[in-house]
């Protein structure tokens, strides 16, 4: 019943930074105009973003904040975890999302599936718009010199214009790397 949203993830210069529209469409109306669908979770250290129904992403960034606890910290691991379980639990396979999650070092999309894809370049994408926001990130990461959050953002916009389940009202999430001296 829910369709569209695009999530758009990018990592450039020891920053990453993740992106996502606020539209929320029942069938073939807008229902909501600014959902927010990125956060920073476990003491601001990772980020998220999900594309799918609202009420089972809520319920998968549930299960992942406890495996991310349970784990301390670790993305990798608690992404496996909640892989397996999302594939194993008969009502989690149920849930119809998915989630981008990523951290300084690593970035993945969790589908229910049991899926765990880690991107061939820093740069990952779901939604009904995410192919569109992938290509035009692609596009900006290799001829332009912005940073991972102007990416994000600029990707989205160009989205907007093209996607009719993603809108401009656009929430921007990012974090930096420390320095290493």
């Amino acid at each position: 019943m829910y369709k569209g949203t695009t999530i758009i993830a990018v990592k450039k210069d020891n920053k990453i930074a993740i992106a996502g529209d606020g539209q929320i469409t029942m069938g073939n109306t807008i229902a909501k105009n600014r959902a927010r669908k990125v956060r920073k979770i476990y003491h601001d250290k990772i980020l998220t973003g999900f594309a799918g129904g609202a009420a089972d992403a809520l319920t998968l960034y549930e299960r992942f904040e406890n495996k991310l606890e349970e784990y301390q910290g670790n993305l990798k691991k608690a992404s496996i975890e909640l892989a397996k379980d999302w594939r194993t639990d008969k009502m989690l396979r149920k849930l119809e999302a998915l989630l981008i999650v990523a951290d300084l070092d690593d970035m993945f999309t969790i589908s229910g599936n049991g899926d765990i894809i880690e991107p061939d370049k820093p740069i990952i994408a779901i939604g009904s718009g995410g192919a569109y926001a992938l290509a035009a990130a692609q596009a900006l990461y290799s001829f332009t010199n912005l940073s991972a959050k102007e990416i994000v953002l600029e990707s989205l916009r160009i989205t907007a214009k093209i996607c009719i389940y993603t809108n401009d009202d656009i929430t921007v999430e990012s974090l930096d790397t420390k320095e290493v001296y």
